[in-house]
């Protein structure tokens, strides 16, 4: 753990430790928290989703190209950002999928990277070019954040981020924050009504080559922010200070809330996931009604 302020102990303990749940993975991704007590995770070397279990075992969900971000939808269904394919999918419990997407005004997404639930339950997703599958083009003169509603409509909301990847919504719904891989930097909107307002720079994160870039985020309950970055998690206050970060061993992606409580922080990163417990419950937009 490396503290930059007091603020940060408030959300974790001098003593958290963090726990490897299971390795031996291609690339982990999209990290997922059922209440059946598994994780689903993304795998885009290997090419597979899997569920995880605390005990390291798994069990393949469904073999995909590719497969990115993942959430689920105020139904709990699961949703994921499928590069190969170049779209928003939903998967069922057997493992088919549906297309939920995989256009925007006649032309092939370049490659979705993560999604969430917006609180207006409508799916909000970027598309940069960072997994464009080999060989493919890009349609998409620009890497955009979009709004799909439940008719299958698709809306562009900013396009002036180089390479969008991470994004979350504050837990009053009035804020959109999304992170630019290639720029090192978090930006943030004004949201309402399903648009974006007033967009500026939340937080820079800084490093070196190969030590990693803002990738996946989460926000906790009480506003603060969870950001993938260079040697770990970094962690935000809501006036955009970086407070600290949780040091992880390898690389990490993305991450999600888990557990019954929702106040463990499960961690994708690179070949292994790992959790650590909080003090502070995360906030968890597809959930309709509050964890108590």
């Amino acid at each position: 753990m490396h503290a930059e302020s007091q603020a940060f102990w408030k959300l974790v303990r001098h003593d958290a430790k963090l726990e490897a749940v299971a390795s031996g993975f291609g690339f982990t991704e999209g990290p997922v928290w059922d209440r059946a007590g598994f994780l689903y995770v993304s795998d885009e070397e290997i090419n597979k989703i899997y569920r995880v279990y605390s005990d390291g075992h798994r069990e393949e969900l469904i073999a995909l190209g590719d497969p990115d971000g993942g959430t689920f939808d105020r139904q709990l269904r699961l949703l994921d950002c499928a590069s190969a394919l170049r779209a928003i999918i939903r998967i069922g419990p057997d493992g088919k999928y549906t297309v939920l997407a995989d256009h925007f005004e006649g032309k092939k997404f370049n490659s979705p990277n993560d999604v969430v639930i917006g609180p207006d339950g409508a799916i909000y997703f970027t598309d940069p070019t960072l997994d464009l599958p080999q060989g493919e083009k890009q349609e998409i003169p620009f890497q955009g954040v979009y709004r799909l509603d439940e008719s299958g409509k698709v809306r562009l909301l900013t396009k002036e981020l180089t390479q969008p990847n991470g994004l979350a919504f504050s837990p009053d719904g009035r804020r959109l924050y999304v992170d630019d891989s290639q720029q090192r930097n978090i930006r943030v909107y004004d949201f309402s009504d399903g648009t974006l307002n007033n967009g500026g720079i939340f937080g820079e994160e800084p490093g070196g080559k190969g030590e990693g870039v803002p990738d996946g985020m989460k926000v906790d309950r009480n506003g603060n922010l969870f950001v993938t970055g260079p040697r770990g998690i970094w962690v935000w206050d809501r006036e955009g200070h970086h407070i600290g970060t949780i040091a992880v061993p390898t690389q990490p992606a993305n991450l999600a809330w888990g557990d019954k409580d929702y106040r463990t922080l499960y961690i994708t990163a690179t070949t292994s996931v790992y959790k650590i417990r909080m003090k502070v419950r995360g906030f968890v937009p597809y959930l309709t009604r509050s964890v108590k």
